[in-house]
């Protein structure tokens, strides 16, 4: 699995960025982040070490759903769903729906931190 890059910056720049990529007077390089926090905080409670364990769970398990992984992991369904959107907002996992359950699946578990 690639290592994922995330990047630091403030919203105000980050915002700048974002307009700036949509107008067409910026546009941003292969190796650049494509997830983007306001700060090391921020970042810190979305991949904090409980968060990092649960990702290394899914990689080693492959839960065909958030109940299967919640039975797994000692974790209510309520808050892993929680947890599971909060990184599938930010690009760390995707949940995909299969018939009537919802699947998370890992993009990566090593992360690359540039400051911005």
């Amino acid at each position: 699995m690639k290592a994922i890059m995330i990047g630091i910056m403030p919203q105000e720049k980050i915002r700048e960025r974002m307009l700036a990529i949509a107008r067409g007077e910026y546009k941003p390089r292969a190796e650049e982040p494509k997830i983007w926090f306001t700060s090391m905080k921020s970042l810190a409670e979305v991949l904090s070490d409980e968060n990092r364990g649960l990702l290394k769970v899914i990689v080693e398990t492959e839960p065909q759903s958030i109940t299967q992984l919640a039975s797994m992991t000692g974790r209510k369904p309520s808050n892993l769903s929680r947890t599971l959107k909060t990184m599938a907002n930010y690009g760390i996992v995707d949940l995909k729906r299969v018939n009537k359950k919802v699947r998370p699946i890992v993009r990566g578990t090593t992360f690359q931190i540039v400051t911005g």
